[in-house]
């Protein structure tokens, strides 16, 4: 097994899938690096400082007057008024929630990835797995070696979860290192809220606790890294399924867009609520973010997850073992 999936290994890196990954990434933290520098030139040019107190409390006020306005949904309302008291909530405790660093910038690099950029990159890694095999034809010389189908499958598949992490630890890495050089890399240690919960439209405080930067992270990087691994196995799963792999890549690429839009309009929609691509944003859990559904948890997020990366893995290993190959 070992060798297997040494084999599939090497097979990835040939194809420098991983680099190419690691080549967007780089590029896209670098424009939102800037971008956010550009933001706190822009805040230093309207208050003549940087004080969060005095920036977070102009961003109260900004958000009050957009509630007033007219044409605003009432949905939309709810969410920037829930806004508002986790930001008064910061003020009351004394706590910068953009803690200047390296750190603070990968946090939220990440809670806006976690739903869409890095699902994409997991799939333009895995989207080939095993349908470039068969359109190549190089499986049928995997297929006469003396090893069982399921063990083949399985070596691709572990392959899978190793690029997986890879890419995850990556991302991290050069959201800290890129934007270090603007933002300097201190900030692990800075309190961080988590806790909130949403009760129809007010916010709960009762579970409220203050962590420090690097544990925050920790638990962040690793729904990233739960995240990633069923988006992988559901793209997996449609590698053996689909022969061909832009088809595979497109079906993945459209259930993950309509996902993304679909999160912000399926509130009136509670079944809507065991569809995968409405469960990708666990971090939004740790932030204190109205989940897209009422009544949708951390808990019943990662378990809806679970049971689409389970069947996925099984429906890939049956139909692999069974289906002709020719």
């Amino acid at each position: 097994m070992i060798n297997l999936v040494r084999n599939e290994m090497l097979k990835i890196v040939r194809k420098k899938r991983i680099l190419i990954v690691a080549g967007i990434i780089a590029v896209l933290v670098a424009l939102f690096t800037y971008s956010q520098y550009r933001e706190i030139e822009r805040r230093l040019e309207r208050f003549g400082d940087v004080d969060w107190r005095t920036t977070l409390q102009q961003q109260i006020i900004d958000t009050q007057n957009r509630i007033t306005s007219s044409g605003i949904s009432d949905e939309w309302k709810s969410e920037l008024q829930l806004r508002i008291q986790q930001q008064q909530y910061y003020l009351d405790n004394n706590v910068n929630p953009m803690e200047p660093g390296a750190p603070s910038f990968a946090r939220v690099f990440a809670e806006h990835s976690i739903n869409l950029f890095l699902p994409l990159m997991i799939m333009v890694v895995a989207a080939d797995i095993v349908s470039s095999e068969r359109s190549a034809g190089t499986v049928k010389l995997l297929l006469t070696r003396p090893v069982k189908r399921w063990k083949i499958l399985m070596s691709k598949y572990i392959s899978l979860i190793l690029s997986v992490s890879i890419i995850v630890v990556l991302f991290g890495v050069l959201s800290y290192l890129i934007s270090g050089l603007i933002f300097g890399y201190q900030g692990w240690s800075a309190p961080v809220i988590t806790g909130f919960n949403v009760e129809g439209n007010e916010l709960n405080t009762n579970a409220v606790q203050m962590i420090p930067q690097w544990q925050y992270l920790l638990m962040e990087f690793s729904l990233v890294w739960f995240v990633a691994l069923i988006v992988g196995t559901i793209t997996f799963m449609l590698s053996v399924l689909i022969r061909n792999t832009p088809a595979g890549m497109g079906v993945m690429l459209a259930a993950l867009i309509s996902g993304a839009i679909l999160s912000n309009m399926v509130s009136s929609w509670e079944s809507a609520k065991y569809l995968f691509m409405i469960n990708l944003n666990l971090t939004g859990y740790l932030s204190g973010q109205a989940p897209p559904i009422e009544g949708m948890t951390l808990g019943f997020s990662l378990v809806v997850l679970a049971l689409w990366g389970l069947a996925a893995l099984i429906v890939s290993f049956a139909v692999f073992i069974r289906q002709d190959i020719y």
